[in-house]
């Protein structure tokens, strides 16, 4: 049971990871829409026809999604049946642990509700444009239409208040992951300081893409 455990655990850390590695691509793609449509038409376009990144890398990130949140609510179920008591659940772990970590399991939720959403709005847009619709190459409609998704108020709400959640769930996930491979020991404070200002500064910019390109348009 303790080795199951424990490369339930090194599955979660490295698919973590993985999905963090995409991240920052996916923020650095982001970021250029707020400093030229150009390059962010250009970006969008290659991401978008690329047959390695469509037929291969893009199936790898899905499956990727699913094994790290498929994993998360088993080692949480696990953990749960792990606590005991309910005086234990109560007490002792308010005590030895976060808030956050606590509830991993709530965060994480909200974020793959979030990603459903993300996924309904733009690639499931790319997939009818390119092969239901069956429409013409555009390589400049990648800003115009990424801008309209923020024109209300409550859809860029949305996204706000997911990318605050993502946040707080890579604060303890990343530092976590790091922990769980060992690298805490090899490469010590500059690593854990590096997570935590990538948990708080990627989500940071995200949000403020949202809110430029809502607040853009008045």
């Amino acid at each position: 049971m303790f080795k199951s455990s424990l490369l339930r655990k090194i599955v979660m850390a490295l698919s973590g990871l993985f999905l963090i590695s995409f991240l920052s691509l996916h923020f650095a793609i982001n970021l250029a829409s707020v400093f030229s449509e150009e390059i962010y038409n250009q970006w969008s376009h290659f991401m978008g026809y690329n047959g390695l990144v469509q037929f291969v890398l893009q199936p790898v990130l899905i499956a990727g999604v699913i094994v790290h949140f498929v994993m998360g609510f088993v080692l949480e179920i696990q953990n749960n049946k792990a606590r005991g008591t309910v005086n234990y659940k109560v007490s002792g772990k308010s005590k030895n642990s976060s808030w956050i970590s606590r509830n991993m399991i709530i965060s994480g939720a909200v974020i793959l509700a979030f990603i459903g959403l993300h996924m309904y709005d733009f690639w499931v847009h790319e997939m009818s444009y390119k092969y239901i619709e069956q429409l013409p190459v555009d390589e400049e409609r990648y800003y115009a239409y990424t801008v309209l998704k923020f024109a209300t108020i409550e859809r860029t709400a949305i996204y706000v208040l997911a990318f605050f959640l993502l946040a707080l769930h890579l604060l303890h996930g990343f530092a976590s992951s790091i922990q769980t491979l060992g690298l805490d020991n090899k490469l010590g404070k500059a690593l854990k300081s590096f997570a935590t200002l990538f948990s708080i500064g990627i989500p940071a910019g995200f949000a403020f893409i949202a809110l430029f390109h809502h607040l853009n348009q008045f």
